[in-house]
Parts: structure tokens; sequence; C-alpha cells
């Protein structure tokens, strides 16, 4: 199992490596364009736009800095591998995100707040606005693709990511329109405005989601019945309980007690536990690893914790 598990990881890896690698060489002239765009143009919108391309730049490099962490076999000091770098990257993605979008909310509400006069963006600005758009869903649907592809919650954080950009940039053009059409600068630090708001947004999604599996929880109820309907399949094996489940890098690591016919010898008992082991992986995908513990029937251990079939919801 483990070799199947560190094998995983290392597809996993390679699979992360050319994702991030895609995306950033698409953030990097993305942001270096739009960012060159906006200051010519003088829209403060379409260079958040650009810083936020940026960040897309800084994610890209810790992704491929986390690809060759999480490929590392188990060693004595982290004798469960190295898979969750990848959770804590994605954390760390979102206080990058958050900064981010803190920042231009600062400077946009500055001119709001003081009545900056802001000259109306020029064309240009509209032109790249509407590039990013077809550039960052191309970005999106690919890493969406790769994330879906490596059970990877870091690639799909960052296809999310660069998904909220494409509204994100539909934004931008809908502001710029507005501040061309109406001759009003003023409207361009409005959408840069709402832009870090939706930055913001995105950030505390993000975390949410790697706060949950750093802290063990947040298993969805489905997978703990597939793991009842498997047990079931098995004979001799009863009262399945303290089932636990949690996330290594998108790949499950269950704990489960069963119980068997107390006459059983050891060597029956363990076939009995490998038919379970097995049942379960047919019924859920992405196991990392699976710790079987066989006690006799009619166990009366007071055990306060984990879930048993009557217990989950």
């Amino acid at each position: 199992m483990a070799d199947n598990a560190n094998r995983a990881l290392d597809d996993k890896a390679h699979i992360i490596k050319i994702a991030s690698i895609s995306s950033l060489i698409g953030n990097t002239i993305l942001a270096v364009v739009k960012i060159a765009v906006g200051i010519y143009a003088g829209s403060l919108a379409v260079i958040g736009d650009g810083i936020d391309s940026s960040v897309d730049v800084l994610i890209a490099i810790m992704s491929l800095f986390v690809a060759r962490i999480i490929s590392r076999p188990a060693d004595e000091d982290h004798p469960w591998g190295h898979g969750r770098a990848e959770t804590v990257a994605t954390a760390l993605l979102s206080c990058i995100l958050f900064f981010a979008g803190a920042q231009l909310i600062i400077n946009s509400g500055r001119d709001i707040i003081f009545g900056a006069d802001r000259n109306v963006p020029s064309l240009p600005a509209l032109i790249i606005t509407l590039v990013s758009i077809g550039g960052k869903l191309f970005l999106a649907l690919s890493q969406y693709a790769f994330g879906k592809k490596a059970n990877s919650p870091m690639l799909k954080a960052n296809a999310k990511n660069m998904a909220a950009d494409v509204l994100l940039s539909i934004g931008v053009l809908l502001g710029l329109g507005l501040s061309m059409l109406f001759n009003i600068g003023i409207i361009d630090s409005w959408a840069a405005l709402l832009v870090g708001i939706w930055v913001i947004k995105t950030a505390i999604g993000v975390f949410i989601e790697a706060n949950t599996e750093l802290m063990d929880g947040g298993s969805n109820s489905a997978y703990y019945h597939a793991i009842f309907d498997a047990v079931k399949t098995v004979e001799e094996v009863g009262h399945p309980h303290r089932v636990r489940m949690r996330r290594v890098a998108g790949l499950w690591d269950i704990d489960i007690d069963i119980e068997v016919p107390a006459h059983k010898t050891v060597m029956e008992a363990h076939w009995i536990a490998y038919k379970v082991e097995e049942a379960i992986k047919k019924k859920v995908l992405n196991i990392y690893d699976i710790v079987i513990h066989v006690e006799p029937a009619g166990n009366l251990e007071n055990e306060g914790y984990g879930l048993s079939e009557d217990r989950n919801g």
C-alpha cells in the first residue's frame, strides 16, 4: 500500500509541476502586459487586475516548490510523508490573496473617500481587459482539469481563484466601459474597489477549505456511508465503529474498528480484515492508508470518538 501511495504522490507531483509551469508562463505574460497597459492607460482597476495576475505568478512558483516536496518519500521526521505541504501552501496562498485584495481596497478607497481627480482610462485598457478574460478563462479550465486529474486541492483552489479572476476582469471591463461612456474617471476606482472585495472573498473561501483539511475535519457523510456499505459485503464482520477519515494531500487516510467472531484465530481475523480493506478500496477512491483494528464480537469498550453507523449523519 505504501508503494501505491508513493506512486500516486509521484504522479500527482508530476501533474502539479506541468500545471504550475503552464500557469507561470500564462500569468507572467498577463501580469506584465496588464500592469504596463494599466499604467499607460491610467486605469487603477487594470493595474489591480495585473497585480492579481502577479499573485498567480507567485502561486505558480510556490506550486512548483510544493511539487518537489510532496514527491519526497516518508522519512524518520515525517513518517506520514510530505503530502500536507500542499495543504499548508494552499493556506499560504489564501493569505497572499487576502493581502493583494486588501491593498487594492485601500488604494481605491483612498481615491473614493478623498475625491481624487481621476482621468478617464484610454482604449488600450479596454482591449487588454478583453484579452485577459480570454486568457484567464483558458488558464482556469486547464488548472481545473489538472486539479481533477491529480485530485489536488491546491490546483482546484487555484482554478477557483482564476475563475474568480475571469469575473474580476469582467467587472473591470464593465467599470472601464461605464467610465468611458459617461466620461467619469472615478468609476474606475469603484471597479477596483469591487475587485479587491472579490479577491478577499476568494481568499477566505480558500483558507476555510485548507484549514478544514489541516484540522482533519469536514469529511462528507457520503464517504462514511460508503465505508459502512463496504463492510456489509464481508461475511462474519459486524459493528464497524470508531471510523475516522482525514485527507492527506487529497488522499484518504482511514481508521476503522470491526468485530469478528471471538473464536477466530489471529490468521483468520487477519484475512477478514484484509477483505474489509479491499472492499473499502472498491467503494472509496484515492486511498492513502487504511488501518483496521479487529475486536472480538460483543466488545463493550467505551470508545467515545470516531463514527459508527448509528452515529453517522
